[in-house]
């Protein structure tokens, strides 16, 4: 593992955030994080003091919640991260637009499609939608067709071999 990587994950141990090795192989991810609302922003300013940069912010409408799903990765190593972080009952979530710019205009169109409100967005006006269709939500599923957040899942986190494991197997 790339030494900034690690100070990357260790620093998120600190902060009490599990984060699971996956294989980049089969998922396109190096580590997958399942976050609550309340750590969002202090994991959003751990990966920008880490140049971390956002590539994606969108949602998914699954059982029990609609989960939203940020991706964030280095420009200077092989490290990507997927974040997942389950919306609140009252269908909200902390804005990350003033750590991470790009995430404005991701978060209002997740808005656009899920009715989800970013709390504290400077800007949270309908990004592709029209104002009359504020309430559309085209996006959200039917009830009956969701699906549990679980059966999206891989089977489990793929474990770190120790260095010494990885030795004697290359």
């Amino acid at each position: 593992m790339h030494p900034a990587t690690e100070k990357l994950v260790s620093a998120l141990k600190e902060l009490s955030i599990q984060v699971d090795n996956c294989n980049y192989e089969e998922r396109g991810y190096h580590f997958e994080i399942d976050l609550e609302a309340d750590k969002l922003r202090v994991l959003a300013e751990c990966m920008l003091a880490q140049e971390m940069f956002l590539g994606f912010v969108g949602g998914l409408h699954v059982k029990p919640a609609i989960e939203i799903v940020y991706q964030f990765a280095s420009f200077e190593r092989a490290c990507r991260f997927v974040v997942r972080v389950p919306v609140a009952a009252d269908n909200s979530i902390p804005t990350i637009s003033d750590i991470y710019q790009g995430a404005n205009w991701h978060e209002r169109e997740t808005r656009d499609f899920y009715g989800v409100n970013f709390t504290d967005h400077p800007n949270l006006v309908p990004l592709l939608l029209a104002e009359e269709d504020v309430d559309l939500k085209p996006l959200l599923k039917k009830d009956e067709d969701l699906k549990e957040s679980a059966e999206l899942r891989w089977a489990a986190p793929v474990e770190e071999k120790p260095e010494a494991e990885k030795a004697e197997q290359g």
